[in-house]
């Protein structure tokens, strides 16, 4: 059999929040908190072990690991003071000249790269900035590469810190190393509130916490009945009205009984008889009183709705007035509409036409 060649790594990070990545031991007997030069693509830089020293067949290992260069020394650790002194002056220097150039940035963290070779501003803005005049002021003041990065809300809230609604430190301040996707599906399987103002944390997005216990929920859920499920108790049938996932409990009302306060059961003692919801019927006691209802109930009751029909007869009697008042002042009849004699008087533009051989023709007519 062909031995398996194995690859060491160890788990480095450069904050004490951050994010952990993969390096190369080099054969150094590293431990966790250990102060470390590392080689990265940016060059030297200063970190902290973050994990043992492990050992995996080179197929399962990271690929491309950079090498743990030396443990820091102290020229080492005086250096990354000199560095903490830069980024403080360069914090000054920002709200110094931000507001000359009117742009609107607020500036969150600023990091000296170990070797010197650039300074790195962390700033938020609500939309796109133009700031490549402003660039160019900081490069002449530092004399040293300069660049800005535009990070979001939950960046924001891991590096300035502060207290959650639980009362204990942000959980991306403090341990989380990286950002995981919350969706609010997770909500609905844990049976929280889906207020966002429950369930969101101070950035204003979903709380990371949302996903601790999330994959425990869905183990459990799948073996606990839901709401509304039809499952057979050894007391009889009934449906599920609550179910508690993490207990393995269910409330079930009996078909039997369905007045009676809902039973508790355990999941493992009921079994399920469908999974359709059932259509929702109307309480028996809306039923009972219908039918315990008295015929003269009944009578009363149609007694008080005549009046109301009396008022039917009114109407036609005033339908009949209407018919008959209008008569006298409807439009004229057939027989009386004007001649055509008095419909060309009454035209005015024939009026203006002076018909005066017509007057003089009508007594010889008649003659």
């Amino acid at each position: 059999m062909e031995e398996k060649t194995m690859q060491k790594f160890v788990g480095v990070r450069f904050r004490p929040t951050g994010k952990i990545y993969h390096f190369d031991p080099a054969g150094l007997d590293l431990s966790p908190n250990m102060e470390i030069i590392v080689d990265t693509d940016r060059g030297e830089s200063f970190a902290f072990v973050a994990t043992e020293i492990r050992e995996v067949s080179a197929e399962k290992a990271p690929r491309e690991l950079k090498r743990v260069l030396r443990v820091a020394t102290d020229a080492d650790r005086v250096r990354r003071e000199e560095n903490r002194a830069v980024e403080r002056r360069a914090m000054d220097t920002w709200e110094e000249r931000v507001g000359k150039h009117s742009l609107e940035m607020v500036l969150m963290d600023v990091e000296y790269a170990f070797d010197r070779s650039k300074l790195l501003f962390y700033f938020t803005a609500e939309g796109r900035v133009d700031f490549r005049e402003f660039v160019k002021e900081l490069a002449g003041v530092f004399k040293t590469r300069i660049e800005l990065r535009q990070i979001g809300v939950r960046d924001e809230a891991k590096k300035v810190g502060g207290l959650g609604i639980c009362g204990r430190p942000f959980c991306c301040a403090s341990f989380l190393p990286d950002f995981e996707q919350v969706s609010i599906k997770m909500a609905k399987e844990q049976n929280l509130s889906l207020n966002s103002a429950k369930i969101s944390g101070t950035c204003g997005r979903l709380m990371c916490c949302l996903r601790y216990e999330n994959d425990t929920y869905v183990a459990e859920s799948k073996l606990t009945p839901h709401v509304d499920w039809v499952v057979d108790t050894p007391d009889g049938r009934g449906v599920v009205t609550e179910s508690n996932v993490l207990a393995g409990t269910i409330r079930v009302r009996l078909d039997d009984d369905p007045e009676k306060v809902p039973q508790i059961y355990r999941r493992e003692d009921v079994e399920v008889f469908s999974t359709k919801k059932r259509p929702k019927q109307p309480p028996r006691q809306a039923e009972e009183t219908v039918k315990t209802e008295e015929p003269a109930a009944a009578a009363t009751e149609s007694k008080k709705e005549k009046p109301r029909r009396r008022k039917k007869p009114q109407a036609q009697k005033e339908t009949a007035e209407n018919k008959t008042e209008p008569s006298e002042v409807s439009a004229p009849l057939a027989s009386e509409e004007p001649s055509g004699e008095e419909k060309k008087a009454n035209k005015k533009p024939r009026r203006r036409r002076r018909p005066t051989k017509k007057k003089e023709s009508a007594p010889t007519g008649e003659q």
